[in-house]
């Protein structure tokens, strides 16, 4: 293009000598600016290595919804399929100037710094290999101006990338097509920066580095999808029917895949009318209440929100619970409230969640920790909601939700729909009275009639109050015992209704390791450096609450279990100490929040300080 003819030659990188190439195994991190439209950029240098076959996993560590602050986006290849966020990162997109200084400082010696040659006082680092790329030039080739110029700026570095690494231009190009869904146009004026970037960089740059891309055949058969999307596909094939919410960060994704997803597959083939409806209520507090009212009245109903939004769900909360009523509150977890908070991920509702309510309350929590799970649980948490009537919670977190996973395609459920107890006018008719809160079968769960039951018995009030198990008013303490007495051995049914834990158990364990969600990514990698240096373990992956049997065997099995979260204090560690109380001492907490999803470093360390703090301890005994 004309575009190379304006484009001084590159800055002198660093001459060292020939390296021993480094294939698929190396981490980069793209440092833009929030707002620019670099998403676009990162998403096809991720699908285009993913395309070539390789192990990827790509985190968006970005501000909240404050255009022009800094992001970071990190992409992992890994050709042992490692996905877990690695502690430093080897190849640095340097491209926003407001943090060019302290990105270039974080780069370990050895690395790559790929940065705007348009800007003055870069600092530049004898140890790293430094290579500038004009911008400019391009985006005044490009014609675009305003903030399209911006957004096809970041196309640069995509195109100088592909060249370094050796991702073919062909497959960047599949990539956007996958993006821009099949748009030619769009597809194009992209492409064409990229295809200058890529030429310019060919013919200017004298690569020095090791790190390079080669083609395996390890995603062949694997799709990329956030977990916000696969929870809401799993929860159309479970059945959903009702969705009520509120915006909040970092769930809003999962109700815009139900809004994507919904109009496609869920309409009456005769009529084309939607079967579902999918409402933004004024606030979380309207939301869950409308999800609760829907499910009393038979809908498969749901919301998804995040911390701060369950806060505000409470009160209604409670009401499902003691009043019965199914309902899925998808908790998509963050650090906390407030702006900047809520783009960094973590695991701290958890103890809130499971004891949420008035007075005596235990919920039901499912922990998904891949995309996978999120579709399998969009399913799962319906059909128990609906199994147990109560509300059902759902802890994704934002490092799932909201970023791109490798998966196997989902297959279409096979299990049928499970509504649990749901009383007909014929049931009624053949067994005399119907009482609404009745044990009948000693599980602790009631059978429930729908609302346009015809039989005059069929009709209950769903009291947040004292009532008897025939569903009227009371204040007598045997009432609320006895009503409070069932609810324990209902909850008790559930230990075995819900998903039991994934053990991977080894019988030269020196410990064992619990953990939930998205930790367990940055565990098996930590396992795995740790049998490099003799240390066995064992892993249980807790998939939900309240624990079951397999739980307490496998602490039992252990003089001691390290617990490992993503929040300060431990709180699944908390809980499985009152669960599990004659073990409770064998249990250790190993939490740690920083807002970035947890590295096989830090836990290598993690548990390597608390081995020698208990070899210490145990020399002074």
């Amino acid at each position: 293009m004309g575009v190379q003819e304006n484009v001084p030659a590159a800055t002198a990188v660093s001459e060292r000598p020939s390296q021993k190439p480094i294939v698929n195994d190396f981490a980069i991190v793209v440092a833009t600016a929030n707002g620019t439209g670099s998403q676009t950029a990162n998403l096809a240098l991720l699908r285009a290595i993913f395309r070539m076959g390789v192990p990827v996993n790509g985190k968006n560590i970005f501000p909240s919804n404050i255009q022009g602050l800094p992001t970071w986006y990190h992409i992992r290849v890994s050709k042992e399929g490692y996905i877990a966020r690695r502690e430093t990162s080897e190849l640095l997109v340097a491209f926003n100037e407001a943090t060019v200084h302290q990105d270039i400082r974080s780069l370990p010696p050895g690395g790559v710094c790929l940065y705007n040659e348009d800007w003055r006082n870069v600092p530049a680092r004898d140890d790293v290999t430094m290579y500038g790329i004009p911008v400019r030039p391009f985006v005044a080739e490009s014609g675009l101006k305003g903030k399209l110029s911006d957004y096809i700026a970041n196309m640069v570095y995509v195109g100088a990338l592909a060249y370094l690494l050796d991702i073919p231009l062909g497959k960047i190009d599949e990539a956007l097509e996958v993006h821009f869904k099949k748009r030619r146009n769009l597809v194009e004026s992209n492409m064409a920066v990229v295809r200058a970037a890529y030429e310019w960089a060919s013919e200017n740059i004298t690569k020095t580095d090791p790190y390079r891309v080669e083609p395996m055949n390890a995603t062949s058969s694997k799709i990329l999808i956030t977990g916000n999307e696969a929870a809401a596909l799993g929860a159309i094939f479970g059945g959903v029917s009702f969705a009520a919410w509120y915006p909040i960060t970092p769930s809003t994704s999962l109700i815009d895949a139900l809004n994507d997803y919904l109009p496609r597959l869920r309409r009456d083939p005769e009529t084309g009318k939607a079967t579902y409806a999918v409402v933004q209520a004024e606030d979380e507090l309207a939301a869950i209440g409308m999800v609760l009212g829907a499910g009393w009245s038979g809908a498969r109903a749901m919301t998804a929100t995040s911390g701060p939004g369950i806060s505000l769900m409470a009160e209604f909360a409670g009401l499902g619970y003691f009043a019965e009523v199914p309902a899925v509150i998808w908790d998509i977890q963050r650090v906390g409230p407030s702006t900047g908070l809520p783009t960094r991920t973590g695991q701290g509702d958890v103890i809130f969640t499971y004891y949420l309510g008035h007075g005596d309350t235990l919920n039901v929590i499912l922990f998904p920790s891949s995309v996978a799970e999120c579709f399998e649980f969009g399913t799962t948490a319906l059909n128990l909601a609906d199994e147990l009537q109560t509300p059902v919670f759902v802890l994704s977190d934002l490092d799932l939700g909201m970023n791109n996973w490798m998966t196997e395609p989902f297959t279409y459920p096979e299990e049928p729909i499970k509504r649990g107890k749901v009383v007909t006018a014929e049931d009624i008719r053949d067994n005399g009275r119907y009482a609404r809160y009745k044990d009948v079968d000693g599980d602790g769960i009631a059978y429930r009639t729908l609302p346009g039951n015809p039989h005059p018995l069929a009709a209950w009030f769903a009291r947040g109050t004292g009532h008897n198990e025939h569903a009227v008013y009371s204040e007598s303490p045997e009432d609320w015992e006895n009503n409070m007495a069932r609810l324990q051995r209902k909850f008790q049914t559930a230990r075995h209704l819900v998903p039991g834990p994934v053990i991977e158990e080894n019988d030269d364990a020196d410990f064992g390791i619990i953990a939930f969600g998205t930790t367990q990514y940055a565990i098996e990698e930590a396992r795995d450096r740790l049998a490099k240096t003799g240390v066995q373990t064992s892993f249980m992956r807790l998939r939900a609450l309240p624990i079951d049997d397999e739980v307490r065997d496998f602490i039992a099995r252990y003089e001691r279990v390290y617990v490992v979260e993503l929040n300060r204090d431990g709180q699944l560690h908390k809980i499985l100490q009152t669960e599990v109380p004659d073990k409770a001492t064998r249990l250790v907490s190993l939490a740690h929040l920083d807002g970035m999803p947890l590295t096989a470093r830090w836990v290598v360390e993690a548990v390597e300080a608390a081995e020698s703090q208990r070899k210490e301890q145990m020399s002074h005994e």
